[in-house]
């Protein structure tokens, strides 16, 4: 019974109930800059959950600019860690909530980024391992963004690498784990083989190289084919001219007997 509480909210990271997930990322506004304007923001949420995505990714102070309402067919992430590209060092990523703070807002589960091989790896992974036990008490899902960045890292893409990035993030106690594609992307069967938590991948091809969405939801495809068990990608889509017809088209891929008979997820059929 002690499990009730995060076996329901995992289920919820799975509108399909079929394992597979497709997590929009929006914590860019605290890294990079602005995601979308003040006045877009619902309008954004609610092409994501029309389109079909399983969860979105904020920021705790974000959720004060989205509807509630908006979110009744779609999980709510919050991303705890932080960091800016205007630091001294980019790599770095300090904690800036908790665990209660996350479940206050309504969260269904909580994420944390780790740079493997970063000037600060040793404080990250602390961090990593103190929200876990956090997550543990309080039965909620943690989702690890677990990158082999730094410059002690030759090749951010490397299976060999990869593999040993996401059991890190699974011996400290995520439930998921987002991470780079291995490239070549075959040998990223390599790495969900050796991981025992679902592996989402983050990245894409890059938007001038794939102007219609086509090469993304192939990448998508790829994807589940080496044994992923979703995506994580948020620039793609929030900066996509029509972010609800990419997040269907993709959904159509990870969920396709939901998107063929969910009436919530089929809004973005005639768009895409």
């Amino acid at each position: 019974m002690a499990d009730t509480g995060k076996a329901l909210r995992l289920r919820r990271l799975s509108r399909a109930g079929d394992g597979r997930y497709l997590f929009v990322p929006l914590d860019h506004s605290v890294s990079d800059g602005p995601v979308a304007g003040n006045e877009d923001w619902d309008e954004l949420i609610r092409d994501l959950v029309l389109g079909g995505a399983d969860a979105i990714i904020v920021h705790k102070g974000r959720i004060r600019a989205i509807s509630p309402e908006l979110l009744e067919d779609c999980a709510l992430v919050v991303h705890l860690s932080a960091g800016t590209v205007h630091a001294a060092d980019a790599h770095a990523k300090v904690l800036v909530g908790d665990v209660e703070d996350a479940l206050r807002l309504g969260a269904d589960a909580v994420s944390v980024h780790v740079n493997v091989g970063s000037d600060t790896e040793a404080r990250q992974l602390a961090d990593l391992g103190a929200v876990a036990s956090s997550c543990q008490e309080w039965n909620v899902p943690l989702i690890a963004m677990a990158y082999a960045r730094g410059p002690r890292v030759r090749d951010s893409h490397d299976p060999e690498v990869l593999a040993h990035v996401v059991n890190i993030a699974a011996d400290l106690g995520a439930d998921l784990v987002k991470t780079s594609m291995a490239l070549p992307v075959d040998r990223m069967a390599e790495v969900t083989a050796s991981c025992p938590i679902p592996v989402l991948a983050a990245g894409g091809p890059p938007a001038q190289a794939d102007p219609d969405g086509s090469g993304l939801a192939e990448y998508a495809r790829a994807a589940l084919d080496v044994g992923c068990a979703g995506l994580a990608i948020g620039r793609r889509v929030f900066s996509a001219p029509n972010p609800l017809s990419l997040v269907h088209r993709l959904a159509a891929v990870l969920h396709p007997d939901a998107v063929a008979n969910h009436p919530s997820m089929t809004t973005g059929a005639g768009a895409a």
